[in-house]
């Protein structure tokens, strides 16, 4: 025996067994030089080799291929390849023949093959040369062909690419319908691995169809699923199905089985259920099964997201009505008050004018007393309408050319009293000179709410009011020595009825909608209010508006002929500020 097929392993010792003499290829004496030389290389690999030789390209190959060939072995050793391999000849055969013709080596990179290797026709991929082996007359004795199976390799990555088309598509899923229709739209671009697909959601009638893919998959939700349907949702486990060939016909590729997936959170009863077909050109192995089930598990974090989504919209629809009802209440209540308020307060002030006689002193402290609580309660009640005005819609700014410096140090200084018997230092600086465009009563409000809350905060010190043009804003700052705000605090401050509980102050009275109130009076200028604060360093309130009329609605601005109107909050302001001080009267 000629030492080509020393060594070799197992294939070397079953050529080496082989009367060579029937087959095409002759006694192995009598084999050229080449034929044994590439023989010998071939056996003494480890890199799968396949040798095709003369005519008929019989096949010599190691034991590497040999894992390849599968139960084609051992009959295949030395038969023409042709006949080993019918099913792929009209892929490999004119390869085959290009390399003997044209004496030109090929390539083919993950090519796709429907291989009947194990009984049944499956899909594989192969990247593999063709080289032509030259023979002592110097023409083209045979190919050499050096192999790699990628199989492996292009399922998962194609898996991968399912998997991550599916997270992405479902990942704006908005209810368990809906992600089960995408689902399904997911896997139809994944034929090979889901022939057909079928997405149910659960409900407390039983499983519904919302979702399909496939060529017929929508005739295949038949109510036939029902059984395993109902033990998949009982064992809240995979169940695999056979012979479907009733389902799907005799057709070559059509699935024989499915298998049927619950989709939910881990012990809890499943929100919807997945039939995948199975392919029949891949063998249902722990690979398959292990895509199929990341595939549920896939869904099952798109239906929990889109079940978090709605019990997040539906309680915000729940608070948001609350938040209507409240600022309805909230508006009807301040309308009830209003009323009465304003006819207490006009015998009021005739009674301290002397319109109905002269007043003893105490019956003057009374009525001054009476009138203070009146004024206070009155600005109350207006903070709360216009409050509930703006959180239904209905406030409606009107905006005109203003003399902003002049408007802002005329609030500033009915203030200066009450500062100055509190014993601060208060100093305003509004030198601006160009008109901006703002509504008179909003920057009222603004102007007075947060000068009210400085001096409800600052013991001793200085409170500062200032206006300035900085680039195309405006900014009012109102900066006081207070007591400060922690930090945890800051990002509630603007909220409405939210109080900062355990700071010292010179009254803890309050309606908790000042701040809020202020900052939704800025937006409607197009602004924005901020905060700077930490405790025992004080506090400073920055309001950005726009300069210009660009950013206002053209309806709103007017232009008005004669004065201005008068300043009609800054009393309640004021009086209650006075309060406060320790010299003040008592209520």
């Amino acid at each position: 025996m000629s030492d080509a097929l020393a060594g070799g392993g197992e294939m070397g010792a079953l050529m080496r067994s082989m009367d060579w003499s029937t087959t095409p290829l002759g006694p192995v004496e009598r084999w050229p030089q080449s034929l044994r030389t590439t023989v010998s290389t071939c056996l003494n690999s480890r890199f799968p080799i396949l040798i095709w030789w003369g005519p008929e390209l019989a096949m010599l190959y190691n034991d590497a291929y040999r894992q390849i060939i599968g139960t084609k072995h051992p009959r295949s050793l030395g038969a023409p390849g042709s006949e080993v391999w019918p099913e792929i000849w009209d892929v490999i055969g004119p390869l085959l023949d290009s390399a003997r013709r044209d004496g030109k080596g090929t390539w083919s990179e993950n090519q796709k093959l429907l291989l009947n290797r194990f009984g049944f026709a499956e899909e594989t991929y192969f990247t593999f040369s063709y080289s032509p082996i030259r023979d002592e007359s110097g023409g083209i004795g045979g190919v050499f062909s050096a192999i790699s199976e990628t199989t492996g390799q292009v399922l998962s990555e194609r898996r991968l690419r399912a998997l991550r088309d599916l997270a992405a598509l479902t990942a704006g899923a908005r209810s368990t319908e809906e992600a089960c229709r995408l689902a399904a739209q997911a896997a139809g671009g994944y034929r090979d691995d889901l022939p057909f697909a079928l997405l149910y959601a659960v409900e407390d009638a039983g499983p519904r169809l919302v979702g399909s893919a496939g060529a017929g998959a929508a005739a295949l939700a038949a109510p036939s699923w029902q059984p395993q349907l109902d033990e998949a949702l009982h064992t809240r486990r995979p169940v695999l199905v056979e012979g479907l060939e009733a389902k799907t016909g005799d057709a070559a590729g059509a699935p024989r089985w499915a298998l049927i997936l619950p989709v939910g959170p881990p012990g809890e009863r499943p929100v919807a259920v997945m039939i995948a077909g199975l392919s029949a050109w891949l063998a249902f192995d722990d690979r398959y099964r292990s895509f199929l089930e990341l595939m549920a598990g896939t869904l099952s974090s798109a239906v929990a997201s889109a079940r978090a989504l709605q019990e997040t919209r539906r309680q915000a629809e729940a608070l948001a009505e609350l938040d209507r009802a409240k600022t309805a209440f909230f508006s009807n209540v301040s309308h009830e008050f209003r009323t009465p308020l304003t006819l207490m307060l006009g015998p009021t002030e005739d009674l301290l004018s002397g319109a109905h006689g002269e007043l003893v002193p105490e019956q003057r402290a009374q009525l001054e007393l009476l009138r203070r609580n009146e004024l206070r309660l009155q600005r109350l009640v207006n903070a709360l309408l216009e409050f509930s005005r703006i959180e239904s819609g209905r406030a409606r700014a009107t905006f005109e050319e203003t003399d902003l410096g002049a408007l802002t140090r005329d609030l500033a200084g009915s203030f200066r009293s009450a500062m100055e018997r509190a014993g601060l230092v208060f100093s305003v600086d509004c030198a601006l000179e160009e008109p901006v465009w703002v509504d008179r009563d909003l920057w009222e409000q603004i102007v007075l709410n947060l000068l009210s809350n400085a001096l409800k905060f600052t013991f001793e010190g200085r409170i500062e009011v200032s206006l300035r043009a900085a680039g195309d804003h405006l900014a009012l700052q109102v900066k006081d020595t207070g007591v400060g705000i922690r930090a945890e605090e800051l990002p509630r401050l603007f909220e409405r009825f939210h109080r900062v509980e355990g700071t010292r102050a010179r009254t803890h009275e309050g309606s908790g909608i000042g701040l809020a109130l202020v900052q939704e009076l800025v937006k409607l200028h197009g602004g924005t209010v901020g905060v700077e604060s930490a405790p025992g360093a004080g506090t400073t309130f920055t309001v950005r508006i726009p300069r210009g009329s660009d950013h206002l609605p053209a309806e709103r601005l007017v232009r008005r002929e004669g004065s201005p109107p008068a300043l009609s909050r800054v009393p309640a302001f004021v009086e209650e500020a006075l309060r406060w001080l320790p010299d003040a009267p008592l209520p």
